[in-house]
């Protein structure tokens, strides 16, 4: 549904934590199907068991929003993403207020980034997804999108054709050419979401990673040490895989970058984050990451500061309370906030 960013993240923690004689060993589980990614989920517990019981948990709560939140398919009973698309300019449907959420705060994030974070491209986004696809299953055919294909499709993209209706419970898009893409906020929010709700449910200390959309709550250990979480190398081509490793409590960790969901035209790379006004992939940089509470505001800040020059991605990172960022340049030179300096533990 997203972009996809595998292992930005390198969980690193030690084995064992001690506290007056108690010890905890620590434990990792993953799965694969949700969000069409990795979820990684890393807890120090006093038996396989109680931590099968919170990796299980995450699974479940996970799953349902993957499900509404899906743009490619269906699922019995359940009017998801995909079923709001399919009814583009026919009717409104019915959905559960976690779509309603989700996209109450999908227009909020049209709003916060600018339009740099637009769920309504998914014309737009649909396009570079064929020639991207055909230019990987075809390298010697590859060819971009032409630019009057772009623009047309750019003509549905209008988030005011959006309209929810939270007393009736539906959603529905009027301009029938228009459809939503979720990618650049639904897994943050989801993780977010579920995080708060195994809070909730008395887990208080664990590593949550969706697709390398982190999320550390509280502590490891006996100790509550701070979880110890690695910023990706985006040259692939270097022998340091890691630039940064961060020490985070009770804080998210998102990156978006050029260097997972690619294609090559002409010896160029050409990546999957689209920029709204130039309907290009955006170059300003390779990489960036985002640190705040919030899953899901780190999730549209990434993706938004990704889309700007520097300048104007620092001044809407300072107005965002307890936001922090690093941008990674085309040439390998990077700039981050003081915040982000301060959590760095270790540099490579």
């Amino acid at each position: 549904m997203k972009r996809t960013v595998f292992t930005i993240v390198l969980i690193m923690t030690a084995l064992i934590s001690s506290s007056c004689g108690k010890k905890l060993q620590k434990y990792h589980g993953s799965f694969l199907t949700l969000f069409n990614t990795i979820t990684e989920v890393v807890a120090y517990a006093d038996s396989e068991e109680e931590f099968n019981e919170l990796v299980n948990f995450i699974h479940d709560e996970l799953e349902t929003y993957h499900q509404l939140y899906d743009i490619y398919n269906s699922y019995e009973g359940i009017n998801n993403i995909k079923t709001i698309n399919d009814s583009a300019g026919i009717t409104p449907v019915t959905v559960d207020k976690k779509i309603i959420d989700l996209l109450k705060y999908c227009k909020e994030a049209y709003e916060l980034s600018n339009g740099t974070v637009n769920v309504g491209m998914g014309s737009v986004l649909k396009i570079w997804h064929e020639y991207r696809t055909q230019g990987i299953d075809d390298p010697l055919s590859a060819s971009l999108p032409p630019m009057e294909l772009l623009t047309e499709a750019n003509k549905h993209t209008d988030l005011d054709n959006l309209i929810i209706d939270e007393e009736s419970s539906t959603v529905f898009i009027t301009d029938s050419l228009m459809s939503l893409d979720v990618g650049a906020v639904a897994k943050g929010y989801a993780t977010e979401q579920v995080t708060q709700k195994a809070i909730v449910a008395g887990y208080t200390d664990f590593l949550l990673s969706v697709g390398g959309n982190v999320r550390a709550v509280g502590g490891k250990g006996a100790e509550k040490a701070p979880w110890s979480v690695g910023v990706k190398n985006p040259d692939k081509d270097s022998e340091k895989t890691t630039l940064y490793a961060l020490a985070l409590n009770d804080l998210s960790l998102v990156a978006s970058g050029n260097y997972e969901r690619y294609y090559t035209v002409d010896g160029k790379i050409y990546h999957h984050i689209i920029n709204p006004d130039t309907l290009m992939p955006s170059e300003y940089f390779t990489a960036v990451s985002v640190v705040c509470e919030d899953s899901g505001l780190a999730d549209v800040l990434s993706t938004a500061i990704f889309n700007m020059p520097y300048e104007e991605g620092l001044s809407l990172i300072k107005s965002i309370d307890g936001a922090e960022a690093l941008w990674i340049y085309p040439d390998g030179s990077a700039e981050y906030t003081p915040g982000f300096g301060e959590l760095i533990i270790k540099k490579y």
